[in-house]
């Protein structure tokens, strides 16, 4: 990828600083429940502080389908914010428009100020230029910060960039960058790559893309029915994308020309498939190609989990993304948990280990299994391994 400028390249003294930052966070009642991405933009605000600018941050939070929507609000990010900072950082509840133009004007250096969710404006998703015109003018220097949302073109990631001549991207996006690069620039052999999960769209251009520098592939999760099914295999009643077995045919292809290890499960963890996937749910353990009509696959098999753990053991780069079953219902977590526990022995003995966030990163954040690196975007992450320039960085 090109060469992107970085925060410490720009001047932010005396500067009204624009920063796009994901403060996505879960939210109960009101409360924050876990303020992990908030934590990881206090570099980029703390920066901009300590040299001499004012900092106007933006974000998304949630889907409210380009409305107003209160339990979406950003407020309580900003008091969280205040909270880290140990100084008042100010809310305004709208995001443009006279009422915010005039709250910037008053901003001096070292002033903090958080508008309110983007996406409460359809504009943003659309990518409006007058909309983006109206976010530009807000600042003097643009930051995008937000790695999560960096693969897609909207007003605030995008736009607003087009307008601002001095643009660069922040610590945690500079992080993620030289982090994901160390996957695609001569990584050490064995290259293993663990995917799982259900958007099978989004996997293919990965497999597509590492297929030339990995050494093994394997597929779990309900995206492997799609790729046995393609294969001839039985999936009973399994999850499948019918409308991508194209791409799953060229997926296939492309692994097989390059000499690639393609691993797919070879037994599943199957329960009916009129049960409701509960931790109380029958369970029995069927050959991966051959499903019984009338149940649906929900975890790998023991064997698989045998097979995988041995290759990951073996590996010296590894990259995740996508849990390898049904990880929210116990015991279905139970081949995720065994693959997380080898990648974070793996990671102990010194090999690099990168999670691509999404699902998959619940696993090492709600334990303390070690891994190398683990990214902050889902979508982000897995359109950068594969290869792809990110909308974000089009626009630097």
């Amino acid at each position: 990828m090109k060469k992107v400028p970085f925060i410490k390249d720009l001047n932010v003294k005396d500067k009204k600083v624009l920063c796009r930052f994901d403060f996505n966070v879960p939210l109960s009642e009101g409360k924050i429940e876990d303020d992990n991405r908030i934590v990881a933009s206090l570099p980029t605000i703390q920066y901009i502080i300590d040299n001499g600018g004012s900092v106007i941050m933006m974000s998304h939070l949630g889907r409210p389908g380009g409305q107003a929507v209160e339990k979406f609000s950003l407020r309580p990010v900003a008091k969280r914010l205040s909270e880290l900072l140990g100084t008042e950082v100010q809310f305004n509840g709208k995001t443009v428009g006279p009422e915010v133009e005039e709250k910037v004007k008053s901003l001096e250096s070292g002033d903090l100020l958080l508008l309110e969710n983007t996406r409460f404006y359809p504009e943003e998703e659309e990518n409006d230029k007058e909309f983006s015109h109206l976010l530009a003018n807000l600042g003097n220097v643009y930051v995008n910060d937000a790695f999560a949302t960096a693969h897609r073109a909207h007003a605030s990631t995008y736009g607003v960039a087009e307008f601002i001549h001095d643009k660069a991207v922040g610590f945690l996006m500079m992080k993620e960058i030289e982090q994901l690069s160390k996957l695609l620039e001569k990584p050490e052999s064995p290259f293993t790559v663990v995917l799982g999960g259900l958007k099978l769209k989004t996997k293919i251009p990965v497999i597509k893309g590492l297929a030339p520098i990995a050494d093994n592939i394997l597929i779990g999760g309900a995206m492997s029915f799609s790729f046995i099914k393609v294969k001839g295999g039985n999936v009973g009643d399994s999850v499948l994308e019918m409308s991508l077995f194209d791409k799953v045919e060229e997926a296939i292809s492309i692994t097989g020309e390059k000499d690639k290890k393609l691993h797919l499960p070879d037994d599943i963890v199957v329960i009916d498939r009129m049960e409701k996937v509960e931790s109380s749910s029958p369970w029995t353990v069927s050959p991966a190609f051959e499903i019984p009509d009338g149940k649906m696959g929900v975890d790998i098999g023991p064997k698989t989990v045998a097979k995988y753990k041995e290759i990951i053991s073996n590996s010296k780069t590894l990259f995740w993304n996508g849990p390898v079953g049904v990880f929210e219902v116990p015991p279905f977590d139970r081949g995720t948990w065994e693959i997380a526990r080898e990648i974070g022995a793996l990671t102990k003995k010194g090999v690099f280990t990168v999670v691509g966030g999404g699902d998959t990163d619940k696993v090492f954040e709600d334990s303390d299994i070690s891994v190398s690196y683990l990214s902050t975007g889902g979508g982000a992450s897995l359109e950068f391994v594969s290869g792809k320039e990110l909308a974000a960085f089009k626009v630097m």
